[in-house]
């Protein structure tokens, strides 16, 4: 899969199971460089992040490292997205992670944010590879 942003997500807490509960956790963060492609046409005087892009980011770090229980996924669907705030050229994305299984498949809840606060939540659902 092609992504349209060149900035990777880098881990900065590992996935571990929460203590006391069935759900796993991690933190990651994305450095939105003013040198993304995606600035060039969104909007020249006045770049914006795009959403999908958002998205993007939290689908690349929720699939860095999934739930050892729950073998390979793949992404199903997007249950719900807000975006709460514009994310610009130099800022940092945040994002947190939390796993949690729901029924044959898994949902990834996140929260995203940038060093001005709280930017997008999302929540991903998760299949295993076999259920088509």
């Amino acid at each position: 899969m092609i992504s349209p942003v060149q900035a990777a997500p880098e881990r900065l807490r590992p996935l571990a199971r929460e203590e006391g509960s069935e759900s796993w956790s991690a933190s990651y963060a994305v450095g939105v460089s003013r040198d993304e492609p995606v600035f060039a046409g969104h909007y020249p005087d006045f770049p914006i992040f795009p959403g999908v892009c958002v998205m993007e980011c939290v689908r690349r770090a929720a699939e860095a490292e999934t739930p050892p229980p729950a073998g390979e996924l793949r992404l199903d669907s997007v249950e719900s997205t807000r975006f709460l705030s514009a994310v610009h050229p130099g800022d940092r994305l945040s994002i947190e992670l939390n796993w949690s299984q729901r029924g044959e498949g898994w949902r990834c809840q996140a929260k995203v944010a940038t060093q001005h606060g709280q930017a997008a939540t999302m929540r991903l659902r998760y299949l295993p590879e076999a259920v088509a």
